[in-house]
Protein backbone atom coordinates (compact mmCIF):
# COMPACT_ATOMS: atom_id res chain seq x y z
CA UNK A 1 0.00 0.00 0.00
CA UNK A 2 1.89 3.07 -1.39
CA UNK A 3 0.70 6.19 1.40
CA UNK A 4 1.35 9.71 1.24
CA UNK A 5 1.62 11.83 4.48
CA UNK A 6 0.37 15.55 4.48
CA UNK A 7 1.74 18.14 6.81
CA UNK A 8 -0.52 21.24 7.06
CA UNK A 9 1.79 24.05 8.09
CA UNK A 10 0.70 26.81 6.20
CA UNK A 11 -1.47 29.00 9.10
CA UNK A 12 -1.10 32.28 9.62
CA UNK A 13 -0.65 32.04 13.31
CA UNK A 14 -3.26 35.29 13.81
CA UNK A 15 -4.03 33.85 17.38
CA UNK A 16 -0.76 33.81 18.56
CA UNK A 17 0.86 37.13 17.07
CA UNK A 18 4.25 35.50 15.24
CA UNK A 19 4.18 32.07 13.28
CA UNK A 20 3.97 29.28 15.49
CA UNK A 21 5.58 26.57 12.86
CA UNK A 22 8.61 28.57 13.73
CA UNK A 23 8.73 28.68 17.77
CA UNK A 24 11.35 27.00 19.36
CA UNK A 25 10.72 23.34 20.54
CA UNK A 26 13.95 21.39 21.48
CA UNK A 27 16.75 22.30 19.50
CA UNK A 28 15.19 23.25 16.38
CA UNK A 29 11.11 24.39 15.61
CA UNK A 30 7.63 23.22 16.37
CA UNK A 31 7.48 22.67 12.26
CA UNK A 32 10.98 20.90 12.48
CA UNK A 33 9.64 18.32 15.01
CA UNK A 34 6.49 17.26 13.07
CA UNK A 35 8.47 16.89 10.42
CA UNK A 36 10.84 14.96 11.84
CA UNK A 37 8.14 12.36 13.16
CA UNK A 38 6.64 12.70 9.76
CA UNK A 39 9.96 11.25 8.38
CA UNK A 40 9.97 8.29 10.45
CA UNK A 41 6.35 7.10 9.34
CA UNK A 42 5.94 4.48 6.81
CA UNK A 43 5.07 7.16 3.98
CA UNK A 44 6.18 6.87 0.17
CA UNK A 45 5.97 10.52 -0.07
CA UNK A 46 5.98 13.43 2.52
CA UNK A 47 4.45 16.47 1.18
CA UNK A 48 4.34 19.98 3.48
CA UNK A 49 1.63 22.81 2.42
CA UNK A 50 3.45 26.11 3.79
CA UNK A 51 1.67 29.59 3.25
CA UNK A 52 1.87 32.29 6.31
CA UNK A 53 5.35 32.74 6.70
CA UNK A 54 6.49 30.62 3.98
CA UNK A 55 9.85 32.66 3.56
CA UNK A 56 10.80 32.04 7.16
CA UNK A 57 9.92 28.28 6.90
CA UNK A 58 11.85 28.11 4.00
CA UNK A 59 14.52 29.90 5.29
CA UNK A 60 14.58 28.39 8.51
CA UNK A 61 12.98 24.53 8.62
CA UNK A 62 14.85 21.90 7.91
CA UNK A 63 12.80 20.87 4.68
CA UNK A 64 15.09 17.74 3.19
CA UNK A 65 12.91 15.25 1.79
CA UNK A 66 9.87 16.80 1.58
CA UNK A 67 8.17 18.32 -1.30
CA UNK A 68 6.72 21.45 -0.80
CA UNK A 69 3.25 22.73 -1.49
CA UNK A 70 2.71 26.88 -1.54
CA UNK A 71 -0.93 27.83 -0.76
CA UNK A 72 -1.70 31.03 -1.30
CA UNK A 73 -4.99 30.91 -0.03
CA UNK A 74 -3.83 29.76 3.49
CA UNK A 75 -6.04 32.51 5.08
CA UNK A 76 -9.14 30.48 3.79
CA UNK A 77 -8.13 27.48 5.96
CA UNK A 78 -6.92 23.81 6.04
CA UNK A 79 -9.49 22.94 3.75
CA UNK A 80 -8.22 25.26 0.50
CA UNK A 81 -4.26 23.62 2.25
CA UNK A 82 -5.68 20.25 1.38
CA UNK A 83 -7.48 21.24 -2.07
CA UNK A 84 -2.83 22.91 -2.54
CA UNK A 85 -2.04 19.46 -2.25
CA UNK A 86 -3.94 17.06 -3.81
CA UNK A 87 -2.51 17.60 -7.71
CA UNK A 88 1.03 17.05 -5.82
CA UNK A 89 -0.01 13.31 -4.42
CA UNK A 90 1.70 10.58 -5.99
CA UNK A 91 -0.69 9.25 -8.88
CA UNK A 92 0.18 5.54 -7.14
CA UNK A 93 -0.88 6.98 -3.42
CA UNK A 94 -3.71 4.61 -2.15
CA UNK A 95 -3.74 6.42 1.50
CA UNK A 96 -3.13 10.01 2.14
CA UNK A 97 -2.41 10.64 5.99
CA UNK A 98 -3.10 14.15 7.43
CA UNK A 99 -1.30 15.66 10.32
CA UNK A 100 -1.30 19.38 11.64
CA UNK A 101 2.42 21.23 11.70
CA UNK A 102 0.98 22.76 14.77
CA UNK A 103 0.74 19.25 16.70
CA UNK A 104 4.23 18.54 18.27
CA UNK A 105 2.95 15.58 20.54
CA UNK A 106 1.25 13.37 17.51
CA UNK A 107 3.87 10.45 17.69
CA UNK A 108 4.80 8.17 14.56
CA UNK A 109 3.51 5.08 16.51
CA UNK A 110 0.10 7.04 16.58
CA UNK A 111 0.51 7.13 12.59
CA UNK A 112 1.53 3.65 12.01
CA UNK A 113 -1.08 1.84 14.74
CA UNK A 114 -3.34 4.56 13.02
CA UNK A 115 -2.46 2.41 8.91
CA UNK A 116 -2.39 -0.80 10.80
CA UNK A 117 -5.83 -0.05 12.26
CA UNK A 118 -7.81 1.22 9.45
CA UNK A 119 -8.72 -1.84 8.01
CA UNK A 120 -10.63 -1.05 4.60
CA UNK A 121 -12.10 2.09 5.91
CA UNK A 122 -11.99 4.74 3.46
CA UNK A 123 -11.34 7.25 6.52
CA UNK A 124 -9.64 6.53 9.69
CA UNK A 125 -8.93 8.89 12.58
CA UNK A 126 -7.13 8.37 16.35
CA UNK A 127 -10.02 7.57 18.98
CA UNK A 128 -7.50 8.79 21.79
CA UNK A 129 -8.34 8.56 25.68
CA UNK A 130 -10.24 12.55 25.51
CA UNK A 131 -11.64 11.77 21.61
CA UNK A 132 -10.75 11.72 17.84
CA UNK A 133 -7.94 13.40 16.94
CA UNK A 134 -5.47 13.59 14.29
CA UNK A 135 -3.78 11.83 12.79
CA UNK A 136 -6.25 10.93 9.99
CA UNK A 137 -5.83 8.70 7.28
CA UNK A 138 -7.95 9.40 3.86
CA UNK A 139 -8.34 6.47 1.21
CA UNK A 140 -7.87 7.51 -2.51
CA UNK A 141 -11.79 7.07 -2.81
CA UNK A 142 -12.13 10.37 -0.69
CA UNK A 143 -9.93 12.23 -2.44
CA UNK A 144 -12.77 14.21 -4.66
CA UNK A 145 -14.69 15.08 -1.42
CA UNK A 146 -12.01 16.30 0.13
CA UNK A 147 -10.93 18.75 -2.58
CA UNK A 148 -14.75 19.74 -2.41
CA UNK A 149 -13.96 21.10 1.52
CA UNK A 150 -14.52 24.62 2.77
CA UNK A 151 -13.07 26.17 5.61
CA UNK A 152 -11.08 25.24 9.14
CA UNK A 153 -13.45 22.28 9.88
CA UNK A 154 -14.05 21.05 6.37
CA UNK A 155 -12.55 17.56 7.28
CA UNK A 156 -14.51 17.48 11.04
CA UNK A 157 -17.84 17.56 8.99
CA UNK A 158 -16.18 15.41 6.35
CA UNK A 159 -16.08 12.79 9.23
CA UNK A 160 -19.22 13.47 10.26
CA UNK A 161 -20.87 12.97 7.17
CA UNK A 162 -19.35 9.62 6.82
CA UNK A 163 -20.19 8.28 10.23
CA UNK A 164 -19.57 4.81 10.99
CA UNK A 165 -17.83 4.26 8.14
CA UNK A 166 -15.18 5.92 9.99
CA UNK A 167 -12.64 3.78 11.29
CA UNK A 168 -11.59 5.52 14.78
CA UNK A 169 -8.22 3.56 15.49
CA UNK A 170 -7.07 3.47 19.22
CA UNK A 171 -4.50 5.69 20.54
CA UNK A 172 -3.18 5.36 23.85
CA UNK A 173 -3.40 9.19 25.95
CA UNK A 174 -5.23 12.48 25.16
CA UNK A 175 -5.83 14.48 22.05
CA UNK A 176 -2.33 16.07 21.22
CA UNK A 177 -2.56 19.58 22.11
CA UNK A 178 -2.11 22.06 18.80
CA UNK A 179 -0.82 25.10 19.44
CA UNK A 180 -2.68 28.26 18.98
CA UNK A 181 -2.08 30.43 21.75
CA UNK A 182 0.92 31.13 23.90
CA UNK A 183 -0.28 28.95 26.64
CA UNK A 184 -0.87 26.17 24.40
CA UNK A 185 2.71 26.51 23.13
CA UNK A 186 3.95 26.77 27.40
CA UNK A 187 1.67 23.61 28.19
CA UNK A 188 3.52 21.60 24.88
CA UNK A 189 6.57 22.29 26.09
CA UNK A 190 5.96 21.51 29.45
CA UNK A 191 4.51 18.04 28.01
CA UNK A 192 7.60 17.26 25.97
CA UNK A 193 9.59 18.05 29.19
CA UNK A 194 10.86 21.01 27.30
CA UNK A 195 11.62 24.36 28.85
CA UNK A 196 10.69 27.87 27.50
CA UNK A 197 13.08 29.25 25.84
Amino acid sequence: MSVTGLVLAAGGSTRLGQPKQLLPYGSATVLDRVLDVARRCPFDQLLCVIGGSAEGVRQTVDLSGVQVVENLQFGEGCSASIAAALPAIDASAEVLVLMLGDQPGVSADAVRGLLAGRGQAPLAAGAYDDGRGHPFAFARSSFPELAQLHGDKGVWKLMDRYGDAVADVRIDGPVPRDIDTWEDYRLALAEAGLGAS
